[in-house]
């Protein structure tokens, strides 16, 4: 039995893999690079504790997203802005945090974890009786989103992967078909 010979075909595969990766620098929609570094501080967190939310590299307008949260908004003009962890947060659990830069249309998400420890900073136990106004829910819930499976389609990225899909398939017809004309000799 002689030895497949994929090397050139794995090369050639590796080289298209190279050039279709994103680049460092991610492209805002006008084609300017974009700068846009959202931060969490602190990162690990314990129900009940308030965080820092940064927008550094984006000059208009921030909303920030998450299930553990409610959404805030960092004006336009405010690098920061702070939110309360929810008391019902899954202690040891990871959680997404999603900021949206207004003027750029660039989305990043950043992790928040969740400890099991003592909240840093407490928050006060209320003493009034809820009502109906505090306790109602907040229209539309949570934001489950789609995992940046929406959004518009680049059309170099999908010819690329077609060609991809297309050269490997031919590659491995032309291999199986060699080989079973190997074994008819």
């Amino acid at each position: 039995m002689r030895a497949i010979r994929v090397a050139p075909l794995a090369l050639l595969g590796a080289s298209a893999l190279t050039l279709l990766a994103p680049s460092a620098a991610h492209a805002a929609p006008d084609g300017a690079t974009s700068t846009f570094n959202p931060t969490i501080t602190p990162s690990v967190i314990a129900p009940g504790g308030r965080v820092t939310l940064g927008a550094g590299g984006c000059t208009g307008e921030t909303t920030v997203t998450s299930g553990i949260f409610d959404t805030t908004t960092i004006p336009s003009g405010s690098t920061t802005a702070t939110a309360t962890i929810d008391t019902d947060a899954r202690r040891g659990a990871v959680y997404a945090v999603t900021f949206a830069c207004g003027s750029t249309g660039t989305s990043r998400n950043v992790n928040l974890t969740i400890t099991g420890g003592a909240t840093s900073t407490p928050t006060p136990t209320p003493t009034t009786v809820p009502t109906a106004s505090s306790t109602a829910l907040v229209p539309g819930g949570v934001r489950g989103g789609l995992g940046g499976s929406s959004g518009a389609i680049d059309t170099v990225e999908v010819a690329a992967g077609a060609t991809l899909v297309a050269t490997a398939a031919a590659g491995a017809l032309y291999f199986a078909r060699r080989r079973t004309a190997d074994r008819r000799h």
